[in-house]
């Protein structure tokens, strides 16, 4: 990886992309420590450590959130909204149409996915300054108004900032933004474990058990992103006048974790509504019976928290590779899987080997996102929100940036064998 670095340095252009993407991720952390105005925020931070959801919030904002800055919501709306637009082309004729037409479909899409976004970070950004107005100087109407305004704002500029870095820097923009916010707690964290041995709390072999429990995962993760199952697809020879065309064999790759990291972050959406709701109605008899049952963190909330993950696996991976569409594809261009008949029975065998493989993954990911109640259990760490989710998402986005800078170094050296 840092040999790859190192030789991207030498490529002027690639020099420039990398150097871009830097400077719009120190934007972003210098973003992440200017204030929110009116916020009392020794009274927003202590209440930000009470709650295992919002250290979780913390983490994937990279601290604006403790802090409070603009950039408090960080870029979820936008992936949120992101994944709301994808759902709804399978649904809607007009944006199933649109993202068939090439790239002005897709800049269209594009248009409306920011449009939603700043509906869902307003909407959102008054939620959380009726839920969080303890921690104002002098709650009014005009204060929410200014909170809601500030932190939509926020959440467009960083939605500019990742479009920016991923047209003209390197990698995916949103995803280096999260990315980055999980990695600048790190040291944090590590300060904070220092202290947890020298007063006492843990010990060096809780250490230990956490750094094995770390490495595993990453390898587990590692392993899963890289795994694929591969169907052989063979293409007849066609003879067009004097030339054979066809008669190659390839393969289709169905990778084990063709979902990512979405259906954890759609499923914890969804969980953070009624946790929402529950903070702005605190005072109720529901509100109790739910903190009592199903809090963040509780077994009952894990476990439908996990079984939604696994669900949300296989429908995001139904919605992005349609079997239908592969095996009609193949059809059209005269390939065949070797022992099944082309058409239904092509879509029916891709249908059945991609749920095999989903399986895997959707579990995969269910465990990844409650670990951290497991660990925390193991180990006796507390506040351990660099957990399962955030690792997986720093080594999914590291590995994804380094092939894609890989891939443009290649790029650039066949272009120098040809000139």
């Amino acid at each position: 990886m840092i040999n790859s670095l190192m030789s991207a340095l030498k490529i002027g252009d690639l020099r420039q992309k990398l150097l871009f993407t830097l400077l719009m991720l120190f934007v972003f952390r210098l973003g992440a420590h200017v204030p929110v105005p009116g916020i009392n925020n020794e009274v927003f931070s202590n209440l930000v450590s009470q709650g295992a959801l919002f250290g979780f919030f913390d983490v994937i904002s990279g601290g604006a959130f403790k802090k409070f800055s603009i950039f408090a919501m960080s870029i979820t709306p936008y992936i949120n909204a992101s994944i709301i637009m994808q759902l709804l082309t399978v649904v809607i004729p007009h944006l199933e149409r649109l993202a068939k037409e090439g790239e002005e479909g897709r800049r269209k899409i594009t248009q409306y996915t920011r449009y939603l976004t700043v509906v869902l970070a307003f909407i959102q950004a008054i939620g959380m300054s009726i839920a969080l107005k303890i921690a104002f100087i002098r709650p009014s109407l005009d204060q929410y108004i200014l909170v809601s305004l500030t932190l939509t704002a926020g959440t467009a500029l960083l939605m500019w900032i990742g479009e920016q870095i991923t047209e003209k820097g390197i990698g995916n923009g949103i995803s280096l933004l999260i990315f980055a916010g999980i990695v600048s707690r790190v040291p944090a964290g590590i300060i904070r474990t220092v202290e947890y041995i020298q007063a006492g709390t843990i010990n060096y072999f809780n250490l230990i058990l956490l750094v094995v429990i770390g490495v595993l995962v990453i390898a587990g993760i590692v392993l899963i992103n890289e795994g694929q199952r591969r169907l052989p697809v063979q293409y007849a020879k066609r003879v067009v006048g004097r030339r054979v065309y066809g008669g190659q064999n390839t393969h289709i790759p169905l990778r084990v974790n063709q979902a990512g990291v979405i259906p954890v972050i759609f499923a914890s959406s969804i969980l953070m509504f009624p946790e929402q709701l529950v903070q702005w109605f605190s005072s109720g008899k529901f509100s109790a019976w739910y903190t009592t049952y199903f809090a963040w963190g509780t077994a009952s909330h894990t476990i439908i928290y996990a079984f939604l993950i696994i669900g949300f696996t296989f429908f995001y991976t139904t919605v992005i590779m349609n079997p239908s569409d592969v095996a009609e594809n193949i059809k059209k261009y005269g390939g065949f899987i070797p022992g099944i008949r082309p058409g239904r029975p092509t879509a029916e065998y891709i249908s059945k080997v991609m749920n095999k493989v989903t399986l895997v993954g959707a579990v995969f990911l269910a465990i990844i996102a409650i670990l951290p109640n497991f660990v925390l259990m193991a180990t006796r760490i507390p506040n351990i929100y660099f957990g399962g989710t955030a690792l997986l998402i720093v080594v999914g986005v590291a590995l994804d940036t380094m092939k894609q800078i890989e891939s443009q170094m290649l790029m650039r050296s066949y272009h120098g064998f040809i000139k």
